[in-house]
Order: structure tokens, then C-alpha cells, then sequence
């Protein structure tokens, strides 16, 4: 029997290694984190959302342009009415969408009185002519018998002077005596005063002639003026048209009694177009004239600015007038629908988002995207046009957002993207 080695054999005891339950504490501490990470992030993350249900919007520096988003409709910009110049029956000469030109004759009003007073005042006017050259011939004669009275007393003038040198020569010669000589002085004196009477009754008569003769006729120029006015009023009972363009609405029937400047009818000039657009009354304080205004008529585009705004405000909406270049606008006819923006303010440069649902909660705060996951952040808006909206604080550019509607998120905190 062969002996084993048993004998021989040392029981070894083994020294006890430190590192592995270090390494099994060490795991288990990390595995507990991760599952508390996770439980917290699960806690938070309540929420989990389709992203194909969102829509999503980077922030970025850009212009901003606020702007009101308003309809309307083409309107003539000349659309003119014509009114009755006086009382009468009217004689409509065209129809509602007929075309005239300017000029040509619309309507016309017979008024009897009106004619009768014209014939009236043009008979008085025939009679203040007459007048007018009776007194002009009453003053001819009146003026040929003073000029007959100034040559008399020139000639009685002329026999005294020439009676007073003879009396003159004779007194030297002692032909004549003293007192021949004196009436001799004396009829020459008187002479000459009467010719001088005589010169300033003729000036003094033709002076009142003539301011008598201007009285006439200043009489007579004033029935003339009357005349004329008349034959205006007359001649204006055949209404033209104002512009060139279509008959519009028809305001009375035709051989209707009207009465004077009462509105007939509206003509409508197709030559000039200018848009009336209706803006909310919440906007009306801020319009202003000479806004510009972003028009798009069918598919074509066009900027134009305001030109009028109403002071009233019908159904909560305020009507403004807007006029554009139509050069290079094609098809365009009145009463044609049209959408506008009313370019309220341009800031330039400024973080801004584009327009979502989102602002429906507020616009205090936003979910901002953290690659699975968006956070809740409180943030602060600015101006707000039709397509974006200005970040006061809260955001940065390059920050990306949910701007869909945040009822689904029920205010959570912090919502999963999956």
C-alpha cells in the first residue's frame, strides 16, 4: 500500500481581498443614483408628448413689424353725387351702369318759375336800357343848350370889350362924355362876369349829367348781373356729368318732383381706384394717416399708404381709406374683395419667435426644448405682429421652443418628447 501524501499537505489560509466589496458598494451606490435620477425625471416628466403633435420655433434677432391683419374691398376713389340745381321735374337721360363721359348731359330739371323770372328780369333789363339811352340823349341836349349859353355870353363878352375900346378912344378924342365911357366899364365888367357865371353852370350841368347818366347805368349793370344769373341757373338745369366713368345708383325715379340740391344719382370714376379696408375698433387709436398699408388684391401684392380714417365706428369695426400706385395692376374692378396689413411699428433688431397658440396662456411663460424633454420657463413678450413675437427676458437666440397650444401640458413642469 502506497502511502498518499496527505501527510505532507499545509492547510493555507487565504488573506481576505478588500477591493471586490468595494467595487460591489461602488455599484450598487451608482445603480441606486440612476434609479433615483430616473424616478425624479419620471416624476417630473409626467407628461410625455408625440412631437409630431407640436410645433416648435427657434428664437432669433430680426425685424419685427406690427401690423394689424384687416379685409376689404375696391372703391372708386372718385365716386361723385349730382344733385338737383333747382326745384322742378327731373328728366333722367341715362341708366344705372350706363358710361358717360365728363361733359355730357345726364339729367335735366324744368322749372317753369325759373324760366318765367328769367323773362321777367330780362324784359326789366330791356327797359333800364332804354332808359339808359334816353338819359344819355337828355343829356346831349342839355349839354348842347349850356354850350349855346357859354358862346352867348362870349360873344356879349367880345361886343364889351370891343364897345370899351371905342369908348376908349372916343373919350380921348372928346366924342363921348364921361358917363358914355363909365357904362362902357361897366357893360364890359358885367360880361365877363357872366361869362364866368356861364363857364361854371356848364362844368356844374355836366357833372350831374354825367353822375346821372353813371347812375343809370350802374342800375342797369346790376339787372345785367341778374340776367346773367338767371340764364347760369337756366343753362344749369341740363346736369352734365362731372367725371368720366359709369352711372352708379339711381337716388330718384324719373319725372319726379325734386327739390333743389337734392342728390339724383352717384357717377362713378373708374380711372382711380383706392382701397376701404374695416379695422377692429381695439386698433383705432393707434391709426394714423399716412401708414403704410400692405395690400394683396387677388395674387397680386401692392404697398399703399392711409389717406382717411372714419371718426366713426360702425359694428366695432372703423373704416379707413387707403390709397395705392395701380400702375402695373392688372384686372382690377370695383367691389373687389382684398386682404391688407396696417403696418403699425418696425422694430429692428430684436429677439423675437414666431406667432403660436402658445401666447393663448399668457405669454408669461414657455417650454423651452432641452433635447428629450422641454422645461417650463417664465419668460416676457414685447409687440406682437400677425408672425412673430417679441422675447423681452427668459430666452436667447438659438433657443428652441413649443409655440402649439399648452392646455395638453397642464402646467407640468417639465414634459417628455417622444
Amino acid at each position: 500500500m502506497i502511502k498518499d501524501t496527505s501527510g505532507q499537505d499545509k492547510a493555507v489560509v487565504a488573506k481576505r481581498s478588500t477591493i471586490k466589496p468595494l467595487i460591489i458598494f461602488a455599484a450598487v451606490v451608482a445603480g441606486g443614483m440612476m434609479s433615483a435620477n430616473a424616478f425624479i425625471s419620471a416624476s417630473k416628466s409626467s407628461l410625455s408628448v408625440a412631437k409630431e403633435d407640436l410645433k416648435f420655433a427657434t428664437v432669433v434677432n430680426g425685424d419685427l413689424v406690427r401690423d394689424i391683419s384687416a379685409t376689404g374691398r375696391i372703391v372708386a376713389a372718385n365716386a361723385p353725387q349730382v344733385y338737383s340745381p333747382e326745384q322742378g321735374v327731373i328728366n333722367l337721360l341715362v341708366k344705372a351702369g350706363d358710361k358717360v363721359a365728363q361733359g355730357q348731359n345726364v339729367a335735366q330739371v324744368t322749372s317753369p318759375e325759373l324760366q318765367n323770372e328769367l323773362k321777367q328780369q330780362n324784359s326789366e333789363l330791356q327797359r333800364l336800357l332804354g332808359e339808359l339811352e334816353r338819359r344819355k340823349l337828355e343829356a346831349r341836349r342839355q349839354t348842347l343848350s349850356l354850350n349855346k349859353s357859354l358862346d352867348m355870353a362870349q360873344v356879349e363878352l367880345s361886343a364889351a370889350e370891343r364897345e370899351n375900346r371905342r369908348a376908349q378912344l372916343s373919350i380921348q378924342k372928346s366924342l363921348i362924355s364921361q358917363i358914355d365911357l363909365e357904362k362902357a366899364v361897366d357893360d364890359l365888367a358885367k360880361a365877363k362876369l357872366e361869362y364866368k357865371h356861364a363857364q361854371q353852370e356848364v362844368e356844374l350841368a355836366k357833372d350831374t349829367l354825367a353822375f346821372e347818366l353813371k347812375s343809370v347805368q350802374s342800375t342797369v349793370a346790376r339787372q345785367q348781373l341778374v340776367v346773367d344769373e338767371l340764364n347760369r341757373k337756366v343753362n344749369n338745369l341740363h346736369i352734365k356729368a362731372s367725371v368720366s366713368g359709369i352711372v352708379g345708383n339711381l337716388l330718384v325715379q324719373p319725372q319726379a318732383l325734386v327739390s333743389q340740391n337734392q342728390a339724383l344719382m352717384t357717377l362713378v370714376d373708374l380711372s382711380a381706384y383706392e382701397a376701404q379696408i374695416q379695422v377692429p375698433e381695439s386698433y383705432a387709436n393707434e391709426l394714423g394717416l399716412g401708414m403704410q398699408v400692405a395690400l394683396k388684391i387677388g395674387n397680386q401684392e401692392v404697398m399703399g399708404e392711409l389717406s382717411s380714417i372714419s371718426p366713426e365706428v360702425n359694428q366695432r369695426e372703423v373704416t379707413t381709406r387707403v390709397r395705392f400706385d395701380q400702375s402695373g395692376l392688372t384686372g382690377i374692378r370695383q367691389n373687389q374683395r382684398l386682404s391688407a396689413r396696417v403696418l403699425l411699428e418696425n422694430k429692428q433688431n430684436v429677439l423675437m419667435v414666431k406667432r403660436g397658440t402658445f401666447m393663448q396662456s399668457g405669454g408669461n411663460f414657455a417650454y423651452k426644448v432641452d433635447g428629450e424633454n422641454a422645461s417650463k420657463i417664465n419668460i416676457s413678450t414685447g409687440a406682437i405682429s400677425i408672425n412673430g413675437v417679441e422675447i423681452l427676458a427668459g430666452l436667447q437666440a438659438g433657443d428652441q421652443i413649443i409655440i402649439s397650444n399648452y392646455q395638453a401640458f397642464k402646467q407640468a413642469e417639465q414634459v417628455t418628447l417622444r
